[in-house]
């Protein structure tokens, strides 16, 4: 058992570069924290940590302090990091540089069996280590009739998620046992296309099918889970979606066994 010491949790950076129009720092990249997301992970006996974009050399010393590890939200994947051509132009190019960057994390984090937890941009990316592919664009690639994400509704769009047979949310929410779906946000026009190897589905958009939720297949060796939705901004929409907590309580219950 690990001692009651303060929980360090890692949070992948989100990034901002040059940008000399941006007044301030207008010259330097920034690393960056959202705001609810620094809220949702901070607990009494819980620090939440961002992880800087560090050389190598310097970068797994650092990781080898931290407990447990959260892949944010943020920008899109780069179509080069799943192998895909780019779609309308290259309209996605997405982030290489931060695909890189937290791939690189995910690697050191998965081999050292660190537990994982990744959010929305994270659960791509987790979907993309374990060689799964995603839509640049779900309403183009899919015609998906369901709305996933709005630029100006933003974390007020929500839909309904089935769940799986052997889902774990129905041992976190033992009231949907029966029901097998909830209602969650969505801030996402990406999405997994072919599932990364050695996942396991939990959750699928209920109108469209879409890959919501997944974890890897041995959790007691390598607890890994990632969701589609930002448990981070539930408080937008109060009791609309699914109560967030269980989900962040069965992630730190992992660090502490």
């Amino acid at each position: 058992m690990k001692s009651t010491a303060m929980l360090k949790i890692g949070v992948s950076s989100c990034f901002m570069y040059p940008d000399p129009a941006r007044t301030v720092f207008g010259h330097k990249t920034l690393t960056y924290l959202e705001k609810d997301m620094s809220l949702f992970l901070s607990r009494k006996g819980v620090m939440p940590i961002l992880i800087p974009d560090l050389p190598e050399s310097e970068l797994i010393p650092f990781l080898a302090e931290l407990d447990g590890f959260v892949f944010q939200g943020g920008a899109d994947l780069s179509p080069e990091s799943y192998g895909a051509t780019p779609i309308e132009n290259g309209r996605w190019m997405g982030d290489r540089h931060r695909d890189l960057y937290e791939l690189k994390i995910m690697d050191y984090v998965f081999k050292n069996k660190k537990p994982i937890l990744a959010i929305c941009r994270g659960f791509q990316v987790m979907n993309v280590f374990f060689g799964g592919t995603l839509y640049q664009d779900l309403s183009i690639q899919t015609k998906t009739p369901v709305l996933h994400r709005d630029a100006d509704k933003y974390d007020h769009v929500h839909h309904a998620v089935t769940l799986t047979e052997d889902s774990l949310y129905t041992q976190l929410y033992p009231t949907l046992a029966q029901k097998k779906e909830m209602v969650v946000n969505s801030v996402h026009h990406q999405g997994v296309q072919t599932l990364g190897k050695g996942l396991v589905v939990d959750a699928v958009s209920k109108d469209d099918q879409i890959i919501e939720a997944f974890h890897y297949h041995d959790m007691k060796n390598n607890f890994a889970l990632g969701v589609q939705w930002h448990p981070e901004f539930s408080h937008t929409l109060g009791n609309t979606v699914v109560d967030p907590a269980p989900l962040y309580d069965f992630f730190l219950k992992n660090i502490r066994s």
